[in-house]
Formats: structure tokens, C-alpha cells, sequence
């Protein structure tokens, strides 16, 4: 565990018993957690509130993880009044003031998920049970994300999705105490395939390297159903380890396999070492089925192109939020330019749709309690299903009660051919419609799971 620089609030001796009929959680179990809720878990008792957060500061993206913990401290910052308040100022609800959260200053502790579920589970965990935390924010992986979103809804605090990209966050495994503010692959996937129809054409030979945990298949599944509707074939799909950083043996293979489209469903490190090594093998310069051979990434950002280089130039995929959208795309986009300037200001480069989507989780959450009144997770609840807002970087945005999945306008993107420095690496090609994207909650996609109901803890 790390320790902010703040002060952090340790677990406040209540006495409180747990509720008639509820049980104990079989994951949390002693005084620990005996005295540290009254009536639900963690319910802060003194003049502060404890947030955790849960990022990758070490593995394959760990590079997103920095820059998620970034925008966390920036919004703690904001909402107890220092700094300029970023996007409190362009926010549609005007419940945040700057006195913290219903009056209590917010502190924070942070862990390392390292992008393993069984290490974020680990410091969700200690970060709730022995530090107080009330909410759980963070991500970078969806593997992690699910993991944690489940150990929160048995816990009893409120879980805000950091950067989570898989159909099952907010489908199979969907839980009542979790929401995503991030976009995902079904949304990625209704953007893009037009796009790429317009570019490439509607006869293509598709080969899919895939990461092998819940978003790449997910990804995957996605992309192929998206640009096989458009008379694309799928050729092959092979799935890569996590922990794969060459990924030569995996892209050997694809020249001689008739396809001449290469998709990567890969994220962070993994996707900037595979669009190398697909570089390094002379793919883009390569012909296939008399067509210039094509990479395609369906998920990526400007932290990733910074890491591709010059082999990003040209590649098309798909991001929640664009730092230059309000410049570009005008004021539907409010609260991109408050955001970029007060991150901009503090840190000394633009923030990435990571940072951006982990502040907005933040800010979320921050709101729904004020406007409940109550820390009480299920008043956080209450308060954020079928919640419309607007003001914080993508337009207007609905938290769909159904799911608790976020519906708003998906940025396709491309890496630019002459980039004029080392932050402006992808031109928007497009923005898509928030209508475009939105899908049944009962889409096949997203069977088989049932959010439940929202869990006090106590």
C-alpha cells in the first residue's frame, strides 16, 4: 500500500454491530471490520472520508495507471477547494462546492493492482478494511475491474470503474454497488466499422491477435461481429498472454495466412510492442489479395501513441475522450478545456482519456453522495441510476440504470502522419453519436449476469 501525501483517516472505532440478518462478508471478518462502519461500511465519524485507489503503478499498463492517479489526486484536490476546480466549474449539477464531500475533507489511499486481479483484489481489500476507504476507484484492466467490482459489492462500498473496456464489466458480471463511466468493446466496435468501411472497403480478410483475459475476448468478439456485418472475413484469431512483450512469433505467421488486415485487440505495453513488431515485419508496407495490407487498433490513446512513436501514423481505432475535443469539436464538449488546463497546469503535459474518465468517476461520485445527502452506498446508487449529466469532457451522458453502464459519443481516431510535438499524436476522424453506440440491455453481448442489489455492508 501507498500512502498519499494527505493524511490518512484511520479506521474510526463506532462499536456498531452489524444489521439484524445481514451477514459478514466471508472476504472481511474481525474487529476490523466490526468497528469500522455504523450502519453501512465505512461510514465516516470524524471531519474527513477516505476514498481508495486502485491503480497499476507497476506491469503492462502501468503508464495509464500513473496517469489515472494523477486525475484522482486532482479531483481530491478540486473538491476540497484548492486549485482552480477544473470541471466543478463546467459540471451540470452544481451540488460540489469545494468543502470536500457533505462537509468532510477527502483523503485517499492508493494501492498497486500490478494488473493482476488477485493483487487488486488484495489492495481493494486492506484499503477498505484497514484504511476505511468508502469508495473504490480505478482499473486500467478489465480483468482487474471485474475482480474488484465484485469484492466491493460484497463488501458493501461503491466501486467506480477506472479504465475497463470489456462487455462484462457492465453485462455478465454487472454489479449494483459498480459503475463504468468508460465507453466499451460493443461502443468501440458500432464506431468504428463504418469507418473502417469507408477507408478499407467492405471485402476484407481480417486476422485478430487477441489478449487473452476478459476484454481482449470480449474486444474480439466485438470488432469481428461488427466487420463481418460489412462482408469482412475472419481469417484466424489468436490469443496472446498478458504478460507478452514480443509478440514476433504471433505476428510471423500473418502475412501467409490470406488476410490483409491485421487487428490488434491489444492495450498498453502489449499493444505498443505488437504494432512494433508488426512494423519491424514490414506489414505496412506490405500487399495482400491485390490490397495495401492494413493495421487496425480498435482501443488506444495518446499515452499508447506516444509509446508506438512514428509506427502509430495512419492507425485507426477508437477513444472515450480526446484532450483537444472541445477546441475541435466545439462546446457539446464542455469541461475538456477546464480539465486539460487545470492538468496541464499541475502535471505539465495533457491528460489522457484515462485520467480523464478516472477524475469524472470521481467527480460522479462526489455529486451522488451531495445530492443524497448520504454517504450510504445505496443512496450513491439510487442517486446515479438514470442519472443525465453533462460538462465533463464528452457531452451529454447517461448513467443507464439498467446496467450502470455510461452512454455518450465515442471518439474514433487516427495517428497522425506529421505530429507537431510528442502530445498531439491522433486527429480525431470522428465523433460517433451517443445513439449509434447504445445497445439493448439485454443484448446478447451482455447476457448472463443480474446487477443484484445494492449491498450497505452493514
Amino acid at each position: 500500500m501507498t500512502k498519499s501525501n494527505f493524511t490518512r483517516r484511520g479506521v474510526m472505532k463506532t462499536g456498531a454491530a452489524t444489521g439484524a440478518g445481514l451477514a459478514i462478508p466471508t472476504v472481511f471478518s474481525g474487529a476490523v471490520w466490526a468497528d469500522a462502519h455504523s450502519g453501512f461500511t465505512n461510514a465516516p465519524q470524524g471531519d474527513t472520508v477516505t476514498l481508495g485507489f486502485n491503480v497499476p503503478q507497476t506491469g503492462p499498463y502501468a503508464d495509464e495507471g500513473a496517469d489515472e492517479l494523477r486525475a484522482f489526486q486532482l479531483a481530491v484536490q478540486h473538491l476540497n477547494g484548492e486549485g482552480d476546480g477544473g470541471m466543478m466549474q463546467t459540471f451540470s449539477s452544481k451540488a460540489l462546492d469545494g468543502t470536500g464531500i457533505l462537509g468532510k475533507k477527502v483523503e485517499f489511499v492508493t494501492g498497486d493492482t500490478q494488473t493482476k486481479s488477485d493483487a487488486a483484489r488484495a489492495s481493494a481489500k486492506s484499503m477498505i478494511e484497514k484504511d476505511g476507504a468508502i469508495m473504490i476507484s480505478g482499473g486500467s484492466s478489465s480483468g482487474v475491474a471485474v475482480a474488484v467490482q465484485g469484492l466491493c459489492q460484497d463488501a458493501g462500498v461503491i466501486f467506480m470503474a477506472g479504465l475497463t473496456h470489456s462487455n462484462d464489466t457492465t453485462g455478465k458480471d454487472k454489479k449494483a454497488n459498480g459503475f463504468r463511466h468508460f465507453f466499451n468493446a460493443y461502443m468501440s466496435a458500432a464506431a468504428l466499422a463504418p469507418v473502417l468501411e469507408q477507408l478499407y472497403g467492405a471485402d476484407r480478410k481480417a486476422y485478430h491477435l487477441t489478449a487473452d483475459y476478459t476484454w481482449g475476448w470480449t474486444q474480439q468478439e466485438s470488432i469481428a461481429a461488427a466487420t463481418e456485418a460489412l462482408g469482412w472475413e475472419t481469417v484466424n484469431d489468436v490469443r496472446t498472454p498478458l504478460a507478452a512483450t514480443d509478440f514476433s512469433s504471433y505476428i510471423a505467421p500473418v502475412l501467409n495466412s490470406g488476410a490483409d488486415v491485421l487487428i490488434l485487440n491489444h492495450y498498453g505495453g502489449n499493444m505498443v510492442n505488437s504494432l512494433t513488431n508488426a512494423v519491424q515485419f514490414g506489414l505496412r508496407q506490405a500487399q495482400a489479395n491485390g490490397k495495401q495490407f492494413e493495421i487496425v487498433v480498435p482501443l488506444y490513446s495518446e499515452l499508447m501513441a506516444q509509446g508506438a512513436g512514428e509506427n502509430i501514423a495512419g492507425i485507426v481505432g477508437s477513444q472515450n475522450w480526446d484532450w483537444k475535443l472541445e477546441n475541435e469539436k466545439g462546446a457539446r464538449y464542455t469541461g475538456t478545456n477546464a480539465f486539460v488546463k487545470s492538468f496541464g497546469e499541475k502535471y505539465g503535459f495533457p491528460p489522457s482519456q484515462a485520467a480523464q474518465t478516472c477524475y469524472a468517476q470521481t467527480m460522479l461520485y462526489a455529486d451522488a453522495v451531495t445530492r443524497a445527502g448520504s454517504f450510504n452506498p445505496c443512496a450513491v446508487v439510487e442517486a446515479l441510476e438514470g442519472y443525465e449529466f453533462d460538462g465533463l469532457g464528452n457531452g451529454p451522458t447517461l448513467y443507464r440504470a439498467g446496467d450502470h453502464q455510461c452512454f455518450k459519443d465515442v471518439v474514433v481516431v487516427r495517428g497522425k502522419e506529421n505530429p507537431e510535438n510528442e502530445f498531439d499524436l491522433v486527429e480525431i476522424v470522428e465523433v460517433t453519436p451517443a445513439e449509434q453506440v447504445t445497445y439493448p440491455v439485454d443484448h446478447p453481448m451482455f447476457a448472463g449476469g443480474e446487477l443484484g442489489e445494492c449491498n450497505p455492508g452493514a
